[in-house]
């Protein structure tokens, strides 16, 4: 794996987040059960992120975890690096056996992620999503013509 499950599960609440959320807190055990994360886990990793100054975290009924910054600021390289570090962009380099072929897709990988925000992994969701949803209403509408 490239980068940690920590990071896969941060990716997925901080788009969950940007969708479903904007400028409203979410309880992580919300963000949790629709995402299908433990919960127990999302929960340390969202307070790892809040203390690294990428999330608003608030107590209470109507509290929980709301993004710092607008989604199309935050870039997925943000969040694999605050959680794995900045070591996992230079350690194809460092590392002498590594096959060329291996450091070539790493290196577009670290590409993808530095280039790429929730915003973006969030808007890419919808179209996927969007689509079974045309087929399903075109087939609806024909049975009726």
């Amino acid at each position: 794996m490239l980068y940690s499950r920590s990071a896969e599960y941060a990716i997925r609440a901080f788009v969950h987040l940007a969708r479903n959320s904007e400028g409203k807190y979410v309880m992580a055990r919300t963000i949790a059960e629709r995402e299908r994360i433990p919960a127990h886990f999302l929960a340390k990793i969202l307070q790892d992120l809040t203390r690294k100054g990428l999330l608003w975290s608030n107590k209470g009924p109507s509290g929980g975890f709301a993004l710092r910054l607008p989604a199309d600021r935050i870039k997925l390289l943000d969040l694999v690096e605050a959680l794995d570090g900045k070591a996992l962009a230079e350690s194809a380099g460092q590392v002498p056996w590594i096959l060329d072929s291996w450091k070539a897709l790493h290196s577009r990988i670290m590409d993808y992620l530095g280039k790429n925000t929730i915003a973006d992994v969030a808007r890419a969701l919808e179209e996927t999503r969007a689509v079974p949803e045309k087929a399903k209403r075109a087939k609806r509408s024909g049975r009726k013509s």
